[in-house]
C-alpha cells in the first residue's frame, strides 16, 4: 500500500515538473516575440530604390518664343483703292503670287503720258543725230537733247514700277498670317495691306548664361516642349551660337531651328527648350533626391542586413531628378530615398515600399 502511494506521488510531480517546464518555454517564447517586435518598431521606416543603368543626358535647359524664318508686313508701295482681295488669312501662297490689287487707272493714264513722251524723245533725239555728224547742230544742244532722252526713258520706267506696285504681292512663298485691310478701303503709301509668314523651319532663340559658351556648339542635338500642345517634345538643333557675350546680361544668344514636319508649331508659341552638351550611354543613375551633402561630399544610405549603411559615392552627369554615380555603388544595393535625413550609421531600418527608380526622383 505505501509503494501504491510513493508511486502516485512521483506521477504527480513530474507531471508538475512538466507543466513548469512547458509553462517557462512559453514565457521564453513570449519574451523573445516581444522583444523582436520592440524591435520592429524601433526600426526607421524608409523607403528605398535600385540604381538602374541607361542613358545620361546633360542639358541646359531654358524658355523661348517660337520664331518664323521669314516673317514680313506686306506694306502699300502706292496710294489706291483697294479694289479686289486675292487671298484670306491661312491661304498658302507662292513668292510673287498677287494677294490683292489696287485702283490702277490713274497709274495706267501716267504710263501713257510718259510712254507717249519717251518716244518723242527718242525721235528728237534720233532726228539729231545725222545733224550732229555734219556738224550743224551744237554739241551743248546735242547733250541736252541726250539728257532729255535720258530722262524720259527714266520717267517712264518709274512710272512702269509705280503701277507693277498696284498688284500686291507676296514677298515670299509662305501663309497669309494677317489681312489687315477691307475691299473699297483707300490706302497710302506705308499702310499695311497683309503679314505673311514662313515657318518652315521654326526658330527659338535661348539666351544663354556666359558660363556655357564653351560648351555650346551649332550642330549639337536639343529638344523643345510646348505648354499649348500639352507639353509635347519636338526635336531640334542648335543652328547658330552668337560669337559674343552681351554685358549688360552676361548672356549669348542660341538659334535652334526645331523640326516640325506636320506643322503643329506656330510662331508665338511659348517653349521650353533642353540643348544636349554632353551624352553617356550606360550610366549607373539614381534619383537626386537621395543625396545627403555631408561636408562637400556627396553620401547616401543603403540598407544592409536590415541596417543604414553611409556610402561616399563620386557624382557625374545630373538631369530630369536624376544624378549619375561614377563610384561608390554596385548597381545592386537598395538606396534609401525617403527617411534618410534623419539616419546615422548603423540604424536599423525597415524598408516600406521598393521604389520604382524609373519614376521616383523624376
Amino acid at each position: 500500500m505505501g509503494k501504491i502511494i510513493l508511486s502516485a506521488g512521483v506521477a504527480v510531480l513530474a507531471l508538475a515538473l512538466g507543466a513548469c517546464a512547458r509553462d517557462g518555454v512559453a514565457a521564453d517564447n513570449t519574451t523573445k516575440a516581444k522583444e523582436e517586435k520592440a524591435k520592429a518598431d524601433a526600426a526607421i521606416p524608409v523607403e528605398v530604390a535600385v540604381p538602374v543603368r541607361g542613358e545620361m543626358l546633360a542639358m541646359y535647359s531654358g524658355t523661348a518664343t517660337l520664331e518664323a524664318e521669314a516673317d514680313a508686313e506686306v506694306l502699300a508701295k502706292v496710294g489706291g483703292e483697294v479694289r479686289r482681295i486675292f487671298v484670306e488669312e491661312g491661304d498658302h501662297v507662292q513668292a510673287g503670287q498677287i494677294l490683292a490689287q489696287l485702283d490702277d487707272r490713274q497709274l495706267r493714264l501716267q504710263a501713257a503720258q510718259t510712254s507717249a513722251a519717251l518716244a518723242k524723245a527718242e525721235r528728237d533725239f534720233n532726228r539729231q543725230v545725222e545733224l550732229n555728224k555734219k556738224g550743224l547742230v551744237s554739241a551743248g544742244a546735242f547733250e541736252g537733247l541726250k539728257y532729255d532722252l535720258d530722262n524720259a526713258r527714266a520717267t517712264d520706267e518709274l512710272t512702269r514700277l509705280n503701277l507693277s506696285y498696284s498688284a500686291i504681292r507676296a514677298p515670299f512663298a509662305g501663309v497669309v498670317s494677317s489681312r489687315y485691310v477691307k475691299l473699297g478701303q483707300e490706302l497710302a503709301i506705308g499702310n499695311k495691306i497683309f503679314r505673311v509668314t514662313d515657318s518652315t523651319p521654326l526658330k527659338a532663340a535661348v539666351f544663354v548664361p556666359e558660363r556655357e559658351l564653351a560648351r555650346l556648339k551649332p550642330g549639337q542635338s536639343a529638344t523643345v516642349s510646348v505648354d499649348a500642345l500639352a507639353g509635347r517634345s519636338f526635336p531640334a538643333t542648335v543652328h547658330l551660337v552668337a560669337p559674343i557675350v552681351d554685358a549688360a546680361t552676361a548672356t549669348f544668344k542660341v538659334t535652334l531651328e526645331v523640326n516640325d514636319k506636320r506643322g503643329e508649331l506656330k510662331p508665338g508659341m511659348f517653349a521650353r527648350v533642353g540643348i544636349v552638351f554632353e551624352r553617356r550611354d550606360g550610366a549607373l543613375t539614381i534619383p537626386r533626391v537621395a543625396l545627403l551633402d555631408t561636408d562637400g561630399a556627396s553620401n547616401v544610405f543603403v540598407v544592409n542586413a536590415g541596417k543604414a549603411e553611409q556610402r561616399t559615392i563620386t557624382t557625374g552627369l545630373s538631369n530630369a531628378g536624376r544624378i549619375e554615380v561614377i563610384d561608390g555603388l554596385q548597381g545592386a544595393e537598395q538606396v534609401v530615398i525617403v527617411g534618410q535625413n534623419g539616419l546615422k550609421d548603423g540604424n536599423p531600418v525597415r524598408v516600406v515600399t521598393l521604389g520604382d527608380t524609373t519614376q521616383r526622383g523624376s
